[in-house]
């Protein structure tokens, strides 16, 4: 099971959604980074289930656990402080599942839900762990969040000015304005949605209430700007920065769609309405504009990323569906039990942050590598 990701900057996950715990191993992260890990535990919060009337009533604190590969760090008298420091091994970090209840989903151990990943993990390894999804759900995303406040600690110690937002851009047929060049994180945090455009905000409950209020699930849209990216990330062929963003984002779970910069629009534009500019500001290199989204040539430019990640409607909803066993024989099901979310979008908003952090600190480590220096 490839549950690996990342050349220099590595990171393993582990564990399924009602097993004893998730997390993962990060290897290949510097020695020498003083962070944090309340930080690391802030980022985990925002995912955590049970946070709001808008996602899964799942209740879990998603404490972490730092398992190896840092060390105290003392003060001036010789007393720990709240911070930790990488020693360049292994870093494992750990949530242990609190809230399991696994005997929710003994109504599903036989039968193929619609749209899940049931029958293809069924056809993959001949056996598949139905309680939560397993590998599948959404909570094994805690691993690659909590390595992402390791790679944000180790980006932000080199270049403080560094930053991801992200936010819904759209809920079903509710579409928000909001400036990726002036959106803050305390703003997205103010909405439950996570949504900064208080008026597309109330747009967005109102999809979301009614389709729950049906047994049904709505889908939409995660837009994210990095702000402060240095230029010369990616690579010019396979490992683009784009298309490895893209294979980020893809892997998280219910995404289905993946754009940068102008994305599909632009397609609908000649090239001299297209080009982006260069020109000279402040003794740097910049773009008049900013259609690339800040990749070109599969290589960062110095502009903000701009990015977007489609989310499909949730799969698990409370209405009769037609479906087979594991027999193949027709059934209609729908589930008895189970704790979900009406729309993943409000928890998707640190997901698609954390991979962004994660694909970034990978390839800053390897622009060190090749420059022999920290790039601009």
């Amino acid at each position: 099971m490839a549950s690996h990701w990342g050349v220099l900057f590595r990171v393993s996950t582990f564990g399924e959604s009602h097993g004893v715990g998730v997390g993962c191993v990060v290897d290949g992260c510097p020695p020498g980074l003083v962070f944090n890990p309340a930080d690391i535990q802030g980022f985990l919060a925002r995912r955590r289930p049970g946070q709001s009337a808008y996602t899964t009533p799942r209740q879990e604190d998603d404490t972490l656990e730092i398992l190896s590969g840092v060390a105290p760090v003392f003060g001036p008298d010789g007393k720990p402080i709240s911070h930790v420091v990488t020693l360049g091994s292994p870093v494992a970090l750990l949530v242990r599942n609190a809230n399991q209840r696994s005997g929710d989903y003994a109504d599903v151990a036989r039968v193929f839900r619609p749209s899940h990943a049931d029958f293809t993990t069924q056809a993959k390894y001949g056996v598949r762990e139905a309680a939560g999804g397993g590998r599948s759900s959404a909570r094994e995303t805690i691993g690659r969040v909590a390595a992402a406040g390791l790679a944000k600690a180790l980006l932000r110690s080199h270049h403080a000015d560094i930053d991801v937002v992200a936010w819904v851009s759209s809920v079903a047929h509710v579409t928000s304005l909001v400036s990726a060049d002036t959106v803050t994180l305390e703003e997205v945090e103010k909405s439950p949605i996570r949504c900064p455009d208080t008026n597309a905000e109330v747009l967005m409950r109102a999809e979301i209430d009614a389709a729950k209020a049906e047994g049904d699930t709505v889908g939409g849209v995660v837009a994210c700007v990095a702000r402060g990216v240095p230029m010369g990330l990616g690579e010019p062929v396979f490992d683009k920065l784009e298309a490895d963003l893209a294979k980020a984002f893809l892997s998280l779970p219910a995404s289905k769609s993946f754009e940068v910069g102008s994305g599909l629009e632009g397609t609908r534009l000649r090239g001299s309405a297209h080009n982006d500019a260069f020109a000279a500001r402040g003794g740097r290199v910049v773009t008049a504009t900013n259609r690339s989204g800040g990749i070109q040539g599969g290589i960062s430019n110095g502009m903000p990323l701009f990015l977007r990640v489609g989310f499909k409607p949730v799969s698990t909803l409370f209405q009769t569906q037609k479906t087979v066993d594991v027999e193949g024989t027709p059934v209609d099901f729908a589930p008895t039990s189970g704790r979900h979310d009406a729309c993943v979008l409000p928890r998707a908003v640190p997901m698609v942050e954390a991979m962004t952090w994660l694909v970034l600190a990978d390839h800053w480590l390897r622009q060190v590598a090749l420059r022999q220096r920290v790039p601009t």
